[in-house]
């Protein structure tokens, strides 16, 4: 039974109460017979006593009420918490066989994708460390293939250096090499090897490029001679390349002091104005020796003063073109008489060629003329032949005797014309 129901009731009780005091005072004071104060009085403690008697009943129904709606509270209260635990058990039941459930589907899940993910790792490294394998491998193999064209290198190196420390290899290198040079910028003869230059001496230089002497006499030679001071050169760099300033200015006067002695060894042994130029070239085959001689003035001076011009591999190449063209000027200069002799010729023979071409045409204006009176005669001679009776054509072959030779035909004709 609810809490409203019970109130309900109670104020139902409570009003019927009151009804049946009412008709009971009612029928006390209709049979009395005292005074209307007397009446009054009996009625107000008749009344008095009746409320008493209804507060103390309407209070023993409230507590038994109360008592009564206590325990239906209690009674509901513990069917409610009743329900509330079975139902929050069931809902934990149902929550826990939820969540055992998911967990048990994500552990599926997790291990497929575990598995998955494995495979793929599996094959994703498989094939990286192949590719790396293969990668090394061919790493291996170019460095092997370095290692041996490195040794195949150290050992052409050492082999070079063998040659640079012998003296008349490095001469001969050098040699070698300036032969190359002039062989690709100069004509075969525009240079000589191992020419005699002085006719009064013995010397022999290496090389020596020819020049045209004044007024068509005989030829000027310009001597060419190479040298390489490697030994003074190697000590240079190798104190410059412990930055060592006194071993390296030590070096470099003795590489100064090389050059100048083979310097004055050309001018002394191959320079004689007039069979040579008044100067001569000292051929260095590389380019840093080039410039470490070009970097010290005194040497260059000195050089100067001996009228020797040292020059590298790309300095001897630009002098020798430019020799190459003073070559082809002068050329050129030497052969402009002949070639206005020989226009003056054909100047001669085109005069004589205009004249021929002149009597060409009087001949041909006789050639004409003649054709022009023949046509005239033939078609005089046609027109007195056409009173004439044709005869066949055997006949007219018969009666001029004419028998056996043939008519031209219209090929023949058409190649005439």
């Amino acid at each position: 039974m609810t809490p409203e129901v019970l109130i309900g009731i109670l104020v139902l009780v409570a009003v019927g109460i009151v009804a049946l005091l009412v008709r009971r005072m009612e029928s006390r004071l209709g049979s009395g017979n005292g005074t209307p104060g007397d009446l009054a009085e009996d009625r107000a403690l008749l009344l008095r006593d009746e409320f008493d008697r209804a507060r103390t009943e309407a209070n023993t129904r409230d507590a038994a009420l109360r008592e009564e709606v206590g325990k239906s509270m209690a009674a509901a209260t513990e069917a409610l918490a009743a329900s509330q635990k079975e139902h929050l058990t069931g809902l934990g039941n149902q929550l826990e066989r939820q969540v055992r459930e998911l967990r048990e589907g994500n552990e599926q899940k997790l291990d497929q994708m575990r598995a998955t993910v494995d495979e793929k790792l599996q094959g994703t490294l498989e094939k990286r460390l192949g590719e790396a394998f293969a990668q090394v491998s061919q790493r291996l193999e170019a460095v092997h293939e370095g290692l041996g064209e490195m040794k195949q290198l150290a050992e052409d190196v050492g082999d070079f250096k063998k040659v640079l420390t012998n003296v008349k290899s490095r001469g001969t290198w050098g040699e070698v090499q300036l032969r190359s040079i002039l062989e690709e910028v100069l004509a075969p003869g525009q240079w000589e090897a191992n020419v005699k230059p002085l006719p009064d001496s013995d010397a022999i230089v290496e090389f020596a490029i020819r020049l045209p002497g004044r007024d068509d006499q005989q030829q000027v030679w310009l001597p060419v001679d190479a040298k390489f001071p490697q030994e003074d050169y190697t000590r240079l760099q190798e104190a410059q390349d412990r930055a060592d300033p006194e071993a390296a200015d030590v070096a470099g006067k003795a590489l100064g002091q090389a050059v100048v002695r083979a310097a004055t060894d050309i001018r002394d042994k191959y320079l004689g104005p007039p069979h040579t130029t008044e100067f001569g070239i000292l051929f260095l085959p590389t380019e840093g020796l080039y410039a470490e001689v070009l970097r010290r003035q005194e040497v260059v001076d000195q050089l100067q003063r001996l009228r020797i011009t040292v020059a590298g591999p790309t300095t001897l190449a630009a002098i020798l073109n430019a020799f190459r063209m003073g070559f082809h000027t002068l050329a050129i200069e030497q052969r402009s008489s002949e070639v206005w002799a020989v226009l003056g010729a054909v100047k001669t023979e085109f005069g004589k060629f205009g004249d021929v071409l002149a009597k060409l045409k009087k001949q041909l204006g006789t050639a004409q003329k003649t054709i022009d009176d023949t046509g005239v005669r033939t078609r005089a001679m046609e027109r007195r032949l056409r009173e004439v009776e044709e005869v066949p054509d055997d006949e007219a072959q018969r009666l001029l005797d004419l028998t056996g030779v043939e008519e031209p035909g219209e090929d023949a004709l058409a190649e005439e014309q």
